[in-house]
């Protein structure tokens, strides 16, 4: 039976284990998925050689930085993001090989692109964690220009009391990649002047629980467009299987033995 499974600290609830195992009886594959909750990222060496089945890997906080210099290769997309979140395993003779890929960037895009018309052009993106910099490379390869927003100043980014509402006319696709706004804290948002957007405003938010942040519901009473991140952590479980069983997988470069 293959394995596959997700790698970080601490998992808790986990999306993945309960998608996948789901479609694996759904479709009559024998396989298998499982959470393997390590405690250092020196852990995944001993996940390897214990599971000699496995498949794939999914890798979640706070590893997606650290694993890299673990694998053989990487995608040209996860290199420039400077994160892998899929792990594709292969085994040549007794030598393990790992390929990284990164599958924010192919979930957003393919989950907003049906949202953008030919009036939006420029994009705010909301905070400066990990998803962000994927939202950001996902949003350039769209065409747009991005400006990231910030609670504190840093080079390159903008302050939320910065956002104006003649920003906001301007810079019409806002992406949340923040916590702001997440059960339960269901009564927070971001700071921004809500009654400047239009039809023409899109407000995507990452976050899927609940299904509809204040974030949305302030930007849909002045007829924003929104949408949460449930497609996009579908389309992301679609791009991992692809990348774990495809044939025709993108280039890779190779990790250099010195990458961190």
């Amino acid at each position: 039976m293959d394995k596959y499974g997700l790698i970080g600290y601490p998992l808790g609830h986990s999306f993945s284990i309960s998608y996948f195992n789901q479609k694996f009886i759904d479709e009559g594959i024998d396989a298998q998925y499982e959470n393997f909750e390590i405690q250092t990222i020196e852990a995944l060496l001993e996940v390897l050689s214990s599971n000699p089945n496995l498949r794939g890997l999914n890798v979640t906080i706070p590893y997606k930085q650290k694993v890299i210099s673990y694998l053989d290769s990487i995608s040209p997309e996860a290199r420039a993001i400077g994160a892998v979140n899929v792990i594709r395993v292969d085994h040549d003779g007794n030598r393990t090989i790992l390929k990284g890929y990164n599958s924010d960037v192919i979930g957003f895009t393919q989950s907003i692109e049906p949202m953008l018309e030919k009036w939006h052009k420029k994009a705010l993106i909301l905070g400066t964690g990990g998803a962000s910099k994927a939202i950001d490379y996902g949003l350039k390869a769209l065409g747009l220009e991005t400006v990231f927003v910030s609670r504190f100043k840093r080079p390159g980014t903008v302050l939320y009391k910065d956002v104006t509402p003649e920003v906001i006319k301007e810079y019409n696709v806002i992406v949340n990649c923040t916590p702001c706004g997440m059960y339960p804290h269901t009564e927070e948002c971001p700071e921004l002047p809500y009654e400047a957007m239009d039809n023409h405003t899109i407000l995507y938010d990452l976050i899927y629980n609940p299904d509809e942040t204040l974030f949305m519901k302030k930007g849909k009473v002045h007829g924003a467009n929104t949408k949460n991140g449930l497609e996009m952590l579908l389309l992301q479980a679609f791009a991992s299987w692809e990348f774990w069983n495809g044939k025709n997988i993108e280039q890779q470069t190779p990790i250099s033995p010195t990458a961190e």
